[in-house]
């Protein structure tokens, strides 16, 4: 079973972020990059990987995806500071 992945990224302001699922997170973080991923990421330049969780079961980063976007953003904020405090770019 191939893994899946929940990933948040954001702007270099670290003002706007985006969630999403993949199986394949390296290649969907340069499709980010590359601006063919998505007209929301493109349209607020958000690119910069801060916060992933890893799953063996893509249902199960499904759910957790749509928890975390009915989440306040003071939750997601807190939730990628234990990890990343800074909110500093991961490289994957």
């Amino acid at each position: 079973m191939q893994n899946s992945f929940i990933y948040i990224l954001t702007n270099k302001y670290r003002t706007t972020f985006y969630i999403g699922v993949t199986t394949n997170l390296s290649k969907r973080l340069y499709e980010h990059y590359d601006e063919v991923a998505s007209k929301f990421t493109k349209k607020y330049q958000i690119k910069d990987l801060i916060y992933f969780e890893e799953f063996t079961d893509i249902e199960q980063a499904i759910k957790r995806e749509k928890q975390l976007k009915n989440w306040h953003k003071e939750w997601k904020l807190n939730l990628i500071r234990k990890l990343n405090p800074n909110l500093e770019t991961l490289n994957y």
